[in-house]
């Protein structure tokens, strides 16, 4: 058989993932990262940045969507509400951070919201669900940075 290679390997890890890997400790962890999130993506909405980025997604539409921080009255489809949302956290960038430098929640959290609101009512998700795509979001940029050796290599050039 075959050595499986670090690609398939990877993807058989995240693939086997399921809410009974997210420890209290994990669930306790990944609240607090997403109220952070939150907090700072709604800081964000205020910037000019995201403004822009708010007038240019208009163009946009489709008959599923998802909702615009901030905005009680304004909805995109998800991929592009994900990028204006990403964007609101980033442009404060007091969102939290990895070393070497990353932010995972300002990537992981507003795709995960918009994709979450994009399932028809009857199949909407848990929260528990929630939380596990987030986690396996975290684990995967994690993973994707530990394998990086452009990543390993910042910490020299600052």
């Amino acid at each position: 058989f075959p050595s499986q290679t670090i690609t398939g390997n990877f993807a058989n890890v995240i693939h086997g993932l399921n809410a009974n890997h997210l420890t209290d400790q994990v669930i306790q962890r990944s609240k607090r990262m997403i109220l952070d999130t939150l907090g700072v993506g709604l800081l964000g909405t205020s910037t000019e940045v995201c403004h822009k980025v708010t007038q240019y997604s208009k163009i946009y539409s489709s008959d599923t969507s998802s909702t615009i921080w901030g905005h009680l009255d304004f909805r995109l489809p998800p991929l592009y509400a994900a990028f204006v949302n990403g964007v609101a956290v980033h442009s404060m960038d007091f969102d939290d951070t990895w070393h070497p430098a990353t932010h995972p929640s300002g990537a992981v959290l507003p795709a995960v919201i918009a994709l979450s609101e994009a399932f028809p009512q009857k199949k909407k998700i848990s929260g528990l669900d929630l939380l596990l795509a987030f986690n396996v979001g975290i684990e995967v940029q994690g993973r994707l940075l530990r394998f990086s050796s452009e990543a390993r290599n910042i910490p020299k050039r600052y």
